[in-house]
């Protein structure tokens, strides 16, 4: 038998078995949206707040929740299996995740763009260059031409299997990129909400009792389905992980690097997406990058696979809330995609770990506010049949700032002052 043929037949197995996992799943926390369309009782900043809203907007959503600890995870399956938001301590507690209410109540769609919002979205790079997915063929790479694929934009991601504290999707889809490429591709993502030990054993230290924390891994493949390789003459494509959350004042990514000299390792920072960063919001210090993520400035940063580390978060000193991101970064050196836009000199030589701070553009108007951090795989060189995996944990710690110290000074051997007061 030849092998697309088997291939077809093993694809007819994978929904048949997609569809009975679905059918029979454990009913875990599924809101339906059959809640009575009435206001809610939470207060605009609460993860309450946010199930009710979008019970209200009759937009399909799955909750993982930790009945012990109050962890909770709000899942949109339209929106390619997005997290949208999170709370640590339940309905009552503060909603992580940045919500663009505006736009989601509008109920228009953009054919370019629509930034619902979310903590933590899956998109695939590269974003610019002769291999972008967000640029046709031919079209001068800006702004007014630039279009994210409807695949990660507004199609919905299948259910594949659903449990009390995880949730599986998966997608295929065929899309051409700007050199002309066909490329038919094939997405599997798991969300799985972590227990407290599988939290503290992720971390490598104790959680104290007193804080609430919620943290959650997702698991994400991307497939080659064609019958032709990905290769650096004709495209590839990478896993693109982005997580926004609520500015704070006072807030702060902290992004832990590589030291070295630049002859070895290159520069330690790319601090030009939108002009170079200036140096009130941008401090490198032992080892580690300060970037001020207010929501004020609209600013952007990257850190090479070559200075990269897995871990990197931020602390919101006013609330008290420490992030962790955690990313699946290979040991041995591997070639990330450049999303830079228009021409490269070369397509392979990106950033493994971002940073974005919003602000106001030319005309004075604002997205959000909200900030990012980003992380992504290595270049997808896929031959047919071929996956790359890349995983990511978020955590969210929040509770007396000397015990979150605690945590800090054991990942990054730095004390909570060292981020809070960073830029006083």
């Amino acid at each position: 038998m030849n092998t697309i043929f088997i291939k077809k037949c093993n694809r007819l197995v994978y929904f048949i078995l997609a569809f009975l996992s679905v059918a029979c799943a454990p009913s875990g926390r599924q809101n339906k949206n059959t809640m009575n369309n009435t206001k809610s009782n939470f207060v605009k900043g609460t993860y309450g707040y946010d199930v009710s809203f979008f019970a209200e907007k009759k937009i399909h959503t799955i909750e993982l929740k930790d009945e012990q600890s109050k962890a909770s995870l709000l899942i949109v399956p339209d929106y390619q299996g997005r997290v949208m938001t999170s709370s640590a301590n339940g309905n009552e507690g503060s909603s992580f995740g940045w919500i663009n209410y505006k736009l989601i109540e509008s109920g228009k769609v953009s054919s370019q763009f629509n930034p619902y919002g979310g903590e933590e979205r899956i998109w695939f790079g590269p974003e610019g260059g002769p291999f972008s997915i967000y640029f046709s063929k031919g079209k001068e790479q800006i702004y007014s031409n630039w279009v994210v694929p409807q695949q990660i934009d507004t199609k919905p991601f299948d259910i594949v299997s659903q449990a009390a504290d995880s949730v599986s999707f998966h997608k295929e889809f065929a899309i051409v990129n700007a050199s002309g490429t066909n490329m038919e591709i094939g997405v599997d993502r798991t969300i799985k909400l972590l227990t407290h030990a599988e939290t503290e054993s992720a971390l490598g230290v104790a959680i104290e009792p007193s804080l609430n924390y919620v943290a959650y891994e997702s698991d994400n493949s991307l497939m080659n389905n064609g019958q032709s390789a990905w290769t650096e003459k004709t495209g590839f494509l990478s896993i693109w992980l982005l997580s926004m959350f609520n500015p704070s004042e006072q807030g702060v990514v902290f992004i832990p690097f590589r030291e070295g000299s630049e002859a070895e390792l290159g520069k330690v920072v790319k601090d030009d997406y939108f002009g170079k960063v200036p140096t009130d919001r941008l401090l490198v210090r032992d080892g580690i990058l300060f970037f001020k993520t207010d929501g004020k400035y609209r600013s952007k940063i990257g850190v090479s696979p070559q200075r990269s580390l897995p871990w990197c978060g931020s602390y919101d000193p006013k609330n008290h809330v420490l992030t962790l991101l955690w990313y699946s970064k290979p040991t041995e050196p591997a070639k990330y995609v450049n999303s830079q836009w228009g021409k490269q000199e070369d397509p392979l030589n990106g950033d493994a770990v971002n940073s974005y701070n919003d602000g106001p553009v030319e005309d004075g108007s604002v997205m959000g506010p909200f900030y990012e951090i980003e992380s992504s795989s290595p270049a997808a060189l896929l031959l047919p049949g071929e996956k790359i995996t890349h995983k990511q944990r978020i955590f969210h710690i929040t509770g007396e700032e000397a015990k979150l110290s605690v945590i800090i000074e054991k990942l990054f051997n730095i004390p909570v002052s060292a981020i809070s007061e960073g830029f006083k």
